[in-house]
């Protein structure tokens, strides 16, 4: 009898470990990771913890890639909180909107990056199962009273959301859009968020309320149906009013970037560009920023650009993700409301992000046939270090020869890293001018010693600070840098916004880099002109924008089908031998 009991225990615990072990293995859903993308901000735009992912794939903290498929924890069953699905082969909106109970018009608000076109199997799409669908079934049933059941004219009654339309609401019932006016006819008058509408009993038949209507009503509709339904007309914007909040008199760089803006505003105003600008001094602190947002005019703008102060971004964001404005970050790149608001636009790119644009830019323009040689610095840099370590697993990656030195390194030392049969250039892993003091001499040296050798020089953004320093070191070392934003006094177009802000302002332009001028000046351009051409169709043509900046280039993504959209444009800046600089774009 005891052997029995010992079997059964061992059985019955091996039955709770397969199940436990079963529904583990239905509790996440795959991400496929992009380019660019790190642990950080996959964990936010799902709502979940680095922790929580590094659980389900032991050794993503050490590495992941691009094209790595990742298991991500699934909200709770039975949340009403927005949920995650990967689009498996053969699956179609339609299919999506049946099995969730979600309206296909609600699945393609929640992910305006969704299209017919990029609705493909790996792709995920974040599902809104607050607006699902209550079927006849989940709803209590009606009683009748004690002079027996009498049907009300209302099967349901329905509070209006944002955006929704009669077309949609009535789709969303299984009723036509004449029923729902002879039910509401103030509905004529148009519709209202928050009204409260009587939904009728069909007239004739009863539709799945899930289900669109089709014209055949036999078979489901097709993608490319359903997104043209959903598809928002279009809106022209003749007044770009735009609010811009700033620390004026907390940092005079806020009012050199409005200065550029005023200027830039100008500019459009002479091609025909309507702007009505409202400026707000936004300080540190939530109560200057819900002084501002209380305004009655806030709620009635295209654009709002700000804020500098990261603990404002969260509520401003929020704010204009609920009065469907365009939100543009100008200065943080930390934030995390970019990868789950889609209203938000953020200017300096995530260095994840970043990185990985250098990397690609880095590999076209050199090639694989090249020999790496890494200077080590005496004092550790940790801002490049991360840098650094992508770009030796990149070279890893292709096979590309690596060698590393010391900032002291002896010429001896320097030459026995070279090779002759491939380009080598030197990458010092910090960008301080301290460790470019140390290694430009040695360098310049072996150069002109070692005429027949192929040596380049690859370092950071902020050399451009120091050019003036070592102009004629980094032209005869053939040097590169990158960077996300970039200007010279010999380039026209700098020569000439130099000359305008002294002719507007009395002063010279502030000699430091970034200049807050310019940036001011070509995100005001970039924005107000494209509103102003493009209307609510911005998004749409984002890919076919082509400006040339003064400073700071453009090259907005979406993140993912939900989120808002990051800046990715990175130039190389290169000194030749030929006393010539470039200013290398590879768009």
């Amino acid at each position: 009898m005891k052997l029995i009991n010992r079997i059964y225990l061992l059985l019955l615990f091996g039955l709770v470990c397969y199940s436990a072990g079963h529904a583990q293995e239905t509790s996440y859903f795959l991400h496929t990771i992009e380019r660019g993308q790190s642990l950080y901000s996959i964990s936010t735009m799902y709502n979940v913890t680095t922790s929580d992912i590094i659980r389900l794939n032991p050794g993503c903290e050490d590495r992941i890639y691009a094209g790595q498929s990742l298991k991500i924890p699934k909200a709770q069953t039975g949340s009403r909180q927005d949920a995650f699905h990967t689009i498996q082969p053969g699956e179609t909106l339609y299919r999506l909107s049946t099995v969730y109970k979600v309206s296909a018009e609600a699945i393609c608000e929640a992910n305006p990056g969704l299209s017919a076109e990029n609705f493909r199997a790996g792709q995920v799409v974040r599902i809104p199962l607050s607006q699902a669908i209550e079927t006849a079934s989940e709803r209590p049933a009606r009683t009748a009273n004690n002079d027996g059941f009498v049907q009300s004219r209302c099967k349901d009654m329905h509070r209006v959301k944002r955006k929704e339309t009669i077309f949609s609401v009535s789709r969303e019932y299984g009723i036509t859009e004449k029923e729902l006016i002879a039910a509401n006819p103030e509905l004529k008058d148009g519709m209202k968020k928050g009204q409260l509408l009587c939904i009728p009993y069909p007239s004739a038949r009863t539709l799945e309320p899930n289900r669109p209507k089709d014209a055949t009503e036999t078979s489901a509709p097709d993608n490319n149906t359903l997104f043209d339904k959903t598809r928002k007309s279009y809106k022209n914007i003749p007044v770009v009013r735009t609010a811009l909040l700033l620390p004026f008199q907390e940092d005079k760089r806020m009012l050199e970037y409005y200065e550029g803006m005023l200027m830039a505003i100008d500019s459009l105003k002479r091609t025909g560009t309507s702007i009505d600008l409202h400026v707000y001094d936004c300080s540190k602190g939530s109560s200057t920023l819900n002084n501002i947002l209380n305004k009655a005019e806030m709620k009635n703008m295209d654009l709002i650009i700000g804020p500098m102060y990261q603990e404002q971004i969260r509520p401003l964001a929020d704010f204009a993700q609920r009065n469907g404005i365009r939100l543009v970050v100008p200065f943080s790149s930390k934030d995390a409301e970019v990868f789950k608001n889609p209203f938000v636009y953020q200017i300096n790119t995530p260095q994840s992000y970043l990185y990985s644009e250098v990397y690609e830019h880095f590999f076209r323009q050199f090639g694989s046939n090249i020999n790496a040689i890494f200077i080590n610095s005496g004092t550790p840099d940790k801002e490049k270090a991360e840098f650094v370590k992508g770009l030796k697993e990149e070279m890893s990656r292709r096979q590309i020869p690596m060698a590393s030195i010391s900032e002291l390194s002896t010429q001896e030392a320097i030459k026995s890293a070279l090779r002759n049969d491939r380009t080598n250039i030197f990458i010092p892993t910090s960008g301080s001018n301290l460790m470019l003091n140390k290694v430009l001499p040695q360098l310049t040296l072996l150069v002109r010693e070692s005429p027949a050798s192929h040596i380049k020089l690859f370092g950071y953004p902020e050399w451009q600070t120091y050019t003036r320093d070592h102009l004629d070191s980094f032209f005869e070392l053939d040097t590169y840098f990158y960077s996300s934003f970039y200007t010279n006094t010999l380039f026209p177009a700098a020569v000439q916004f130099s000359k305008s802000y002294y002719k507007w302002y009395g002063k010279e332009l502030a000699s430091k880099y970034p200049s807050y001028a310019m940036l001011g000046f070509d995100t005001g351009y970039f924005f107000m002109k494209n509103l102003s051409r493009y209307g609510s169709q911005l998004e749409d043509q984002l890919s076919n924008i082509k400006l040339t900046p003064i400073q700071t280039g453009f090259k907005f993504e979406r993140v993912n089908n939900w989120g808002g959209f990051i800046n990715k444009k990175v130039f190389f800046i290169h000194f030749t031998r030929n006393f010539e600089l470039e200013k290398l774009d590879y768009e």
